[in-house]
């Protein structure tokens, strides 16, 4: 098959890229604002495409042309205090892979939603498909992603035709995914090592989140192309992360400190620039519900291979080690890079990467 991934050098796109090439039988092509070198990944062809500029559609859908398939993993996280350019990336370059899969005939779609396109949940009772996506609304993440929902909506009325599958992940998380987690998070004059001395995690310790790894994310999309099924897959490993598991693998001790005031925290500490963390990701975390898999599990085969706590030590781990798979995305991050970049730049909250 011919498929088509936007977003292939970041955290999913590149176990996808890795979880394809074993096959051996697909011609893979990556559509990124920026091609990683020829090393990095294994051997498949990159387009340059700015998903957030119009005048890149003419290259976009000459990267659709003849595809047999259409994966929509881009979408972006910084800078968080531009919320118009980081929603024209993941409504606006939604909206135009759907027009370039439509214009091109393209016959599937897949495109990566998230936990947090789902509306507040009532309990931590785990939910299946159906529940609403209308996001969290104070999130910014979240009102987007609920927002691309609503194009698939339009998607599937206007062209029957096109099979279109959405999946629905908790977090997720890999050991190379460390240093980029770490710009999206920390600021830039927090090493990475401090990470390993965290005495005390002061958190609400009512969290609980859904979690999984990438390479059973890309495991779960192999399947949905093989099998071109249509409709939305949760997917999350067992069992969901809790507050006190984050304490435990940073070796730290968890002190109670209510969400409200957790987010009061972060809200300030974000709105004076010290962090590039916006507030509505407190939000999010406390209100997305847990997911029932039992679509994924029956439909296509599909079973976690490594468990959340697991897969939630692996990303820790990574984060203390700065790790990376050297793509532009998952690039190494430090220190003194960090502050070179907001010196020529300005920090990573306000600025638009290169």
């Amino acid at each position: 098959m011919r498929i088509v991934i936007t977003g292939a050098s970041g955290n999913v796109g590149s176990a996808l890229v890795r979880r394809l090439a074993q096959d051996g039988e697909h011609e893979l092509v990556g559509v990124v604002r920026r091609p990683p070198d020829d090393d990095v990944l294994p051997a498949m062809e990159w387009v340059a495409v700015d998903l957030t500029d119009e005048s890149d559609t003419p290259a976009l859908r000459a990267a659709c042309r003849g595809a047999d398939a259409v994966v929509h993993l881009a979408w972006g996280f910084q800078p968080s205090h531009r919320e118009e350019h980081l929603r024209e990336l993941g409504v606006g370059g939604t909206g135009r892979v759907i027009d370039a899969v439509v214009a091109t005939g393209v016959p599937h779609l897949v495109h990566m939603s998230s936990v947090g396109a789902y509306s507040p949940k009532r309990d931590d009772a785990p939910v299946d498909e159906t529940w609403p996506t209308g996001g969290v609304p104070t999130s910014m993440y979240s009102r987007h992603k609920a927002a691309a929902e609503r194009l698939l909506d339009a998607l599937e009325v206007d062209a029957p035709d096109v099979v279109v599958t959405r999946v629905r992940p908790g977090i997720i998380g890999q050991r190379s995914a460390g240093s980029a987690l770490l710009r999206y998070g920390l600021p830039a004059l927090v090493p990475a090592g401090l990470l390993r001395h965290v005495p005390v995690l002061p958190i609400d310790e009512g969290l609980v989140i859904p979690m999984v790894h990438a390479d059973d994310v890309a495991d779960a999309l192999a399947r949905v192309l093989g099998a071109r099924t249509a409709g939305a897959f949760n997917l999350a490993a067992e069992p969901p992360v809790t507050a006190q598991d984050v304490a435990d693998v940073l070796g730290a001790r968890l002190v109670h400190v209510p969400s409200r005031a957790v987010r009061a925290a972060v809200s300030a500490s974000w709105h004076a620039r010290v962090q590039p963390l916006d507030p509505g990701w407190i939000d999010m975390g406390f209100a997305v519900p847990l997911l029932d898999t039992m679509r994924a599990r029956t439909e296509l085969g599909w079973a976690p291979s490594a468990d959340a706590t697991s897969v939630l030590a692996e990303t820790l781990a990574g984060m203390q080690d700065t790790a990376s798979s050297g793509t532009p995305v998952l690039r190494p991050r430090s220190v003194a890079g960090g502050l070179l970049r907001a010196l020529r730049r300005g920090p990573v909250s306000r600025r638009r990467e290169p």
